[in-house]
């Protein structure tokens, strides 16, 4: 075998056995599945934009405890968008199933 093809072969290995780390995209994202948010805590900075996607087969919202913030009903694999601009704390809930509960933690 020649270093040519001992180098090809190494090479092919090397390209095949690689992994590269999987990064999400949208890190501020918050799914609907099972009739829970998760993650049910999540913590960003000021200005960041946090999404809400609805996994499940059943409707839900996003309603802020505090009146900010409010979705309508999001059908399965609908989202919804929020900025938060100032540091605090932030709970939500689904208003069509308020047993659904949520925190955002703007630093």
């Amino acid at each position: 075998m020649t270093y040519r093809r001992i180098f090809a072969a190494l090479a092919f290995v090397l390209l095949a056995t690689a992994t590269t780390p999987v990064v999400s995209a949208d890190t501020n994202t918050i799914t609907i599945r099972n009739f829970a948010f998760s993650p049910n805590s999540l913590t960003v900075t000021a200005g960041s934009v946090v999404t809400w996607k609805n996994l499940d087969g059943e409707p839900h919202s996003v309603v802020s405890d505090q009146g900010l913030f409010r979705s309508e009903a999001l059908d399965e694999n609908d989202s919804y968008n929020f900025k938060f601009d100032k540091p605090g704390t932030y709970g939500f809930i689904c208003s069509i199933h308020p047993t659904m509960r949520g925190t955002i933690v703007v630093k």
